[in-house]
């Protein structure tokens, strides 16, 4: 059987509430550098794969486990996080200046809204299922994926309700989920593929120090 491990990064600046400007820019804090630390160590055994998104608190996060496991093989994919604010591309934010465009955003339930070069929330769907296609497409053997919150909360939403093509109201149905299902920064939430079938089972999130956070 297959595991995959779906490692959202270490808290980062724009976690922390610090200001940021492009939505891949944001660094690990101090905090997020241990985060990472710790998932190199909880690791249940070594990687055959590492995988990182194209976003600098990501690849951060990945740093001391490929140190750990030199000889795994390294790749990255489209697994970044969803960004849907497009109007606000190219400003230094905070968490709090976002809220009102975010609201805004998620009351709209337009699922192919995008301005400005963000992603639309169908796009999003469209990349969970590249994913997952492309995770049952791969050689059996461990791989850790690191990734984001919004980004693991599609893939789980999608397995859960099979949903794959999202309109008006499944948007507004996975707003609700994203604001109750807690994914730390840290967390590492298992996937484990059965050998011949391509949809996999969802292990309960392993737990995580920072879950307040």
């Amino acid at each position: 059987m297959a595991r995959v491990w779906l490692i959202r990064h270490g808290e980062s600046e724009t976690n922390a509430g610090l200001p940021g400007g492009e939505p891949g820019a944001s660094a690990l804090t101090e905090l997020g550098r241990r985060q990472a630390r710790e998932v190199a160590e909880s690791l249940a055994e070594p990687p055959r794969l590492i995988v990182t998104s194209p976003f600098l608190r990501a690849r951060q996060t990945a740093e001391p486990t490929i140190e750990r496991y030199p000889v795994a093989a390294r790749e990255e994919w489209p697994v970044q996080e969803f960004t849907f604010l497009g109007e606000l591309h190219g400003q230094v934010t905070t968490t709090a200046t976002r809220k009102p465009y975010t609201e805004a955003y998620w009351e709209r339930a337009d699922p192919h809204h995008a301005v400005n070069g963000a992603e639309s929330f169908a796009a999003l769907f469209t990349r969970t299922q590249e994913f997952l296609a492309r995770l049952g497409e791969r050689e059996p053997g461990p791989i850790a994926v690191f990734t984001h919150g919004l980004f693991i909360r599609a893939v789980m939403w999608s397995l859960l309700t099979g949903i794959t093509t999202p309109d008006s109201e499944a948007m507004r149905g996975f707003r609700t989920f994203a604001d109750t299902y807690v994914v730390p920064n840290g967390n590492i939430t298992e996937l484990r593929y059965t050998p011949g079938k391509r949809i996999p089972r969802v292990v309960v999130p392993l737990a995580s120090r920072y879950a307040d956070r």
